[in-house]
């Protein structure tokens, strides 16, 4: 009588089952980690190390990257005062380091939509183009709370200039994208700014249209008469004159921040 064939255990499936949940729990682990650490930004325990780095596509103006690093640091101060307006304690939320600028022949890529695959494919499009500009600029990347990558050229037109910007909301990089000049400095900055705070967390205070919201999209919504608004908010895009009817800002005492915005980056209590 024949006897039952006994199957031999297939150790090199285990092998790769054992490898594959390994890799899987330490994915989850850096992931849990890396959340945590985002969050804890947001405690304010100490002042948020953020690198600035400036990448030029095209020549532009030395007059306009030397007024750029030197107003940097006004951009610091600023966001202190408004800091202290709703936590007296925090004397300096956040400390810019400069680095650059690094010729580049094209500026970071942008997601091509909004889809969960396509921005897992923009993250990795993004992450080995920033490896080759920090390693090129001397950026420790894992040293900082955040990183903005600033991408200038000269503007196309003497009528107007461009100035945009990208970020991941409670990510760590913000990019923007700047037609710079003498002119542009603060409004470069601004958006700077802008794009930093969406990395704590801050959400757009502008609608469809882009027009400030209201009241949060308002710098100072209890002031009567209503407008003129004398401050931008930061999460918004313009300062508003009147409703429907905003301009740019031009300079970064213009900037204010917001009530809605101080609560989504923890600078003040939700209600």
């Amino acid at each position: 009588m024949d006897q039952p064939a006994v199957r031999k255990p297939d150790w090199g499936f285990r092998v790769r089952v054992f490898i594959l949940l390994a890799v899987l729990v330490m994915v989850a682990g850096y992931a849990a980690r890396d959340a945590y650490v985002r969050r804890a930004r947001t405690d304010w325990e100490r002042t948020l190390l953020v690198a600035v780095v400036v990448l030029e596509v095209e020549p532009v103006q030395d007059s306009a990257l030397a007024s750029f690093g030197a107003r940097l640091p006004v951009l610091q101060e600023k966001l202190a005062l408004e800091a202290r307006r709703y936590r007296p304690e925090l004397n300096l939320p956040f400390e810019f380091q400069l680095f650059g600028p690094v010729e580049v022949r094209e500026p970071p890529p942008e997601p091509k939509g909004d889809s969960f695959f396509e921005l897992g494919a923009h993250a990795f499009r993004q992450w080995r183009y920033l490896r080759k500009i920090d390693e090129h600029a001397g950026v420790a990347s894992g040293a900082y709370d955040g990183r903005l990558y600033v991408t200038v050229r000269p503007p196309k037109s003497s009528d107007k200039s461009l100035v945009e910007g990208f970020s991941q909301e409670g990510g760590r990089i913000g990019t923007v994208n700047v037609e710079l000049n003498d002119e542009m400095v603060d409004l470069a900055l601004l958006v700077v700014a802008h794009e930093l705070l969406h990395t704590l967390g801050a959400t757009d205070k502008y609608d469809a249209s882009g027009h400030a919201v209201v009241p949060h999209g308002l710098a100072d919504p209890e002031l009567r008469p209503l407008y003129p608004q004398t401050h931008v908010e930061i999460m918004a895009r313009n300062r508003p004159l009147a409703l429907g009817k905003e301009v740019t800002p031009e300079s970064l005492d213009e900037l204010r921040v917001g009530s809605k915005t101080a609560m989504e980056i923890g600078w003040l209590s939700g209600e």
